[in-house]
Order: structure tokens, then sequence, then C-alpha cells
């Protein structure tokens, strides 16, 4: 059994929220750099060039990439060897959480409750997903999601018989309807199987992939690739200007199901696609 202290806990959620904050992930740059490339309209072109722009203007200076820092959204592979010493586990994350937000200067966002609408002051409390794994290590990956983004997700009960084809006619009419509502270019996560909340976690955990990383399942694989093309076709493009690129990629996660359940779950990704992960 290994100890892990809270003050360790705490120190490291806080880092990741600035360090998810400021700084954009290298695949997800990278992806709007060759998106950059690829589109052809010269306001999307444009568009994409003061996205890129902004990335580095806010790694440099040490800005949030975006005034929406989002809700803090914190996914934990626990080791079950691990033993977490000085007090609890969430009640470190949300610590966490609350130092972060506060020392990054990251706007808080997060209401006490849904229909008062009194904001918490701290951005606490955190989502957390939870996963026991083997081992003597504590994963920790926070991955911000902003508002805009995030109220362009659904989850869909469908029939068994929609098979693969159902599948891709809900992905593709979400993002139809989402239009510039989520900040295009975006990256589309997609959860299948499972029950209700299990498929809407998929995905989200989806968006955690590298940009480019394909499911290790082939069938799923070509899926994405279908996906990606179908979503870009669509002629949304960056921030809804038109053009090619609307979508960076599409990731899709699945879990054994019912065999009177068919669940869908798509959960949409802005431009700025925050997420930083630590082992301790």
């Amino acid at each position: 059994m290994r100890e892990i202290s809270v003050k360790d806990i705490i120190s490291t959620v806080k880092n990741l929220c600035i360090d998810a904050n400021y700084n954009l992930g290298e695949d997800v740059e990278k992806a709007l750099k060759e998106g950059y490339q690829k589109e052809e309209s010269p306001t999307s072109k444009e568009t994409l060039n003061q996205i890129i722009e902004n990335v580095q203007i806010a790694k440099q200076g040490e800005f949030p990439l975006c005034q929406d820092t989002g809700f803090a959204v914190v996914f934990v592979d626990m080791g079950d060897q691990v033993f977490v010493k000085d007090g609890n586990l969430f009640d470190a994350i949300n610590e966490g959480v609350r130092q972060g937000y506060k020392e990054g200067y990251l706007r808080k966002s997060i209401l006490g409750d849904p229909i008062e609408r009194k904001n918490t002051g701290d951005n606490t409390p955190a989502v957390i997903h939870m996963n026991v794994v083997k081992g003597d290590k504590l994963k920790i990956t926070v991955a911000p999601k902003g508002g805009g983004s995030e109220n362009m997700s659904e989850v869909k009960m469908m029939k068994p018989s929609d098979g693969v084809e159902g599948v891709k006619e809900f992905v593709i009419d979400m993002v139809r309807r989402s239009g510039s509502n989520p900040c295009p270019p975006i990256i589309v996560g997609v959860g299948i199987g499972g029950t209700f909340e299990k498929c809407a976690e998929m995905a989200k955990r989806a968006l955690l992939r590298e940009v480019g990383e394909r499911n290790p399942n082939p069938f799923y694989a070509k899926l994405e690739e279908e996906l990606l093309e179908k979503v870009n076709k669509l002629g949304i493009g960056p921030q809804g200007f038109g053009g090619r690129v609307t979508a960076l990629d599409v990731h899709i996660e699945t879990f054994p199901c019912h065999i009177a359940s068919f669940p869908a779950a798509v959960n949409i990704q802005c431009h700025a696609a925050r997420h930083k992960e630590a082992v301790i």
C-alpha cells in the first residue's frame, strides 16, 4: 500500500487547472495548423489564423485561452494500492480547484443551485469521474468544459434496429443543429452502449484522447474517420463562417449494453479543447 498526501493532490489539481486553461495541448494546436492549411475560405482561414494566434498569446502571456474557463471536470484513475493520507480525495480535488481558479485568475462560473443561480465564487464543486485501476499510482486529468460546447450535448435512447446508420444520423444531425454554438472547429465525443448515464460519460471521456488517435477496434476507427469526413462536409466551418474545417476529429468509445437498449451520446468540445493530466 502506498500513501499519497492530500497536500500533493491539492497542489497537483491546482496546477492542472491553471495549466489546462493557459496551454492548449500540442495535438490540438497541430490539428488547428493543419486545418489552416486545408481551409479554402479566406474568411475561415483568417479565423483559424486568429485562433492559432490566440493560443500563442495565452501560452506566452500566461492568460486563459478563453474567457469561459469552464466547469472543472476531473477524471481520476486510482490505483488499488493507493491510500489517501490526511483527508478525503474528493475534498482535496475541490480544494485544488478552488486554489487553481483563484491563483490563476480564472473565471468562476459555477452556480450552487441550478434554480437559485447563485455563484459559488470559487468554481467548485468539480464534477469527478472515479475509476479504480491496478497499481500504486494516482492519475488525475483536469478537463475544463465551457458552457457553450457543453450545451451542445445529447443522449439518445435509440432502438436496437437503428444500428450503425442510426448512430451516424444522430451524430451528424447533432453537429448540424449545433452550428456555430460550440465554437468550431470542434472535437466530437461519441459514446455508444452502456446505460443512459454511461454513454454520456463515455462521450465526454472520448474527448481526452489525442487528436488523430483512433479507436483500437478497426470497425470503430473506420467509423470515426467516416463521421469526421461527413461532419466536415456540412460546411459549418471555423466559428460558423463556412468552410472545410468544422471538426478536428471524432472519437468514439463503446461499452456493452442491454439486449433491449441502444443508447448513444454526443458531447462536443470547442476548439479550446483543454485537458491536462498528472500522475502522482
